[in-house]
């Protein structure tokens, strides 16, 4: 079976029961993708072993990790293992949006990447904590790894609404006020703003030494939209909107479109931040799979 095979989609996981089974769903398939992966160099082992390096002491090699992946390991301390991740999770009304009814919207999308992090995290016993915002911070749980951390930080998750507008830039000079060590944040946004206010908003983070990982989540129909006759255009926050004809339309918007995740993309390199582009159609994989190269680095 190929590691693929193990990946549901959005719409599968949007069936099941609650956001705990999704969770869990999600990232037991993600791991059991990873571990028949011949390029991916995790294991079920990626917690308490790192790979052995010139100059570790060989005493600590774990053989019998050796016979069984053919690769030299040696054993963490504990102390070497913890990564404290931070979740901020876009709760704004452009979140609210799906381009089919019965789609999944961006904003469940979002919810379901929060929860597999949240709990691909507390599986490597990291301390987590969550943020949820909008025009201002709407939710704030302190990053802990305490029992029951995980089941609070995906109830808080799944009772989140769209609200208001973004602002990105103040809901994160609140946020800084939130974090006393060094952490790793997962920004979950569509990023409806300006490159240079995403820039405002991250970089102080990375200049005190924080990780941060920007994933931004689109419908697919905003990254290729099809349409067929003239388009009313609104804006879910202003509710300005525009009559426009498809030819000139897409044109027009694929280039306004790819300029601007280009000055994402290139933003998010200058301030030193990782950046994903994340159809809500696609199953999980990339975002868990850049949390588990985020730790690797870290170690």
């Amino acid at each position: 079976m190929s590691a693929a095979s193990h990946l549901l989609p959005p719409a599968t996981l949007a069936s099941l029961a609650n956001l705990e089974l999704i969770a869990r769903t999600a990232v037991h398939g993600f791991l059991m993708g990873l571990h028949r992966s011949p390029q991916f160099g995790f294991s079920q082992e990626f917690r308490e072993y790192r790979a052995y390096t010139e100059g570790d002491d060989p005493r600590f090699v774990d053989w019998n990790v050796y016979a069984r992946t053919d690769r030299t390991y040696i054993r963490r301390y504990e102390g070497e293992t913890n990564t404290r991740l931070m979740i901020l999770l876009d709760a704004s009304a452009s979140m609210g949006y799906a381009s089919r009814p019965g789609d999944v919207s961006k904003l469940q999308y979002a919810k379901y990447i929060a929860a597999a992090l949240a709990y691909l995290a507390s599986r490597q016993h990291d301390p987590v904590g969550l943020i949820v915002f909008d025009e201002k911070l709407r939710q704030v749980r302190p990053a802990t790894s305490r029992s029951g951390n995980l089941q609070t930080i995906i109830h808080t998750i799944d009772a989140v609404t769209p609200g208001g507008g973004t602002d990105l830039e103040a809901s994160f000079q609140t946020f800084r006020e939130h974090l006393s060590r060094r952490s790793l944040i997962a920004l979950i946004s569509d990023l409806y703003c300006e490159p240079a206010a995403m820039m405002r908003a991250v970089q102080p983070l990375t200049s005190q030494g924080h990780d941060v990982m920007v994933l931004q989540v689109l419908d697919p129909q905003e990254i290729m939209p099809r349409w067929q006759e003239s388009v009313l255009l609104e804006d879910v926050e202003t509710r300005a909107s525009l009559n426009v004809s498809p030819e000139f339309l897409e044109r027009r918007y694929q280039q306004r479109l790819q300029a601007h995740l280009d000055g994402l993309r290139s933003t998010a390199a200058s301030v030193g931040a990782s950046y994903a582009l994340l159809p809500s159609d696609q199953p999980l994989n990339d975002a868990l799979r850049r949390y588990l190269l985020f730790r690797q680095r870290r170690h």
